[in-house]
């Protein structure tokens, strides 16, 4: 894998069409005025506070690319005001290894883009290369998971046809609460 993956989304009337494509540095201040959320903060485990904070991120980030365990993709929606566009969110796909049959996904969208179809529409463009790019290595099965009283991302997994499978237990401090696992397979 290399960092020169962009992956483009298919605009659906009327939403704008999403960019995915690896986290750069140049990221840190949108990465760090999205995360000023209290709403994305209460659903993520990573917290960005400042400057540093996003710069480990998204160093993190790179570390995953580099070792091909964790591929995270800044979602941009194209603008004039930018020549690389606006940040709308993030999705990743995490606990990758060779041979393994599954991986997990995750996602989320800054405050000023929620409620576009943003999170599904770049969970669809994930998924459909993870499936391309490391279906062929024995991938057949992404997990998604949330907290039970997390809608939002309930009604995302719905859209991106990823199906329930059942009700996990608490985890604290990660989940605090029961969660939801949903499934999608290749063949799906």
């Amino acid at each position: 894998m290399n960092d020169t993956v962009v992956l483009h989304t298919v605009a659906m009337p009327p939403a704008p069409a999403l960019v995915l494509r690896p986290w750069h540095m140049k990221d840190v201040p949108a990465l760090v005025r999205a995360c000023e959320d209290p709403a994305l903060r209460r659903w993520t485990n990573s917290v960005v506070k400042d400057d540093a904070d996003a710069v480990r991120w998204v160093q993190a980030q790179q570390r995953g690319w580099a070792t091909g365990d964790r591929f995270g993709f800044a979602v941009l929606e194209p603008c004039s005001e930018s020549s690389h566009g606006q940040l709308v969110g993030n999705v990743v796909l995490k606990d990758v290894a060779p041979g393994k049959p599954s991986a997990e996904v995750g996602y989320w969208t800054a405050a000023h883009a929620r409620g576009k179809g943003v999170a599904p529409r770049a969970l669809e463009a994930l998924t459909g290369w993870a499936f391309d790019i490391l279906g062929p290595d024995g991938l057949t099965r992404l997990e998604l998971l949330h907290q039970v009283d997390n809608l939002a991302s309930c009604r995302v997994a719905g859209k991106s046809r990823y199906d329930f499978d059942r009700v996990l237990p608490a985890a604290p401090p990660a989940f605090p609460l029961d969660g939801h696992l949903h499934a999608r397979h290749r063949d799906a």
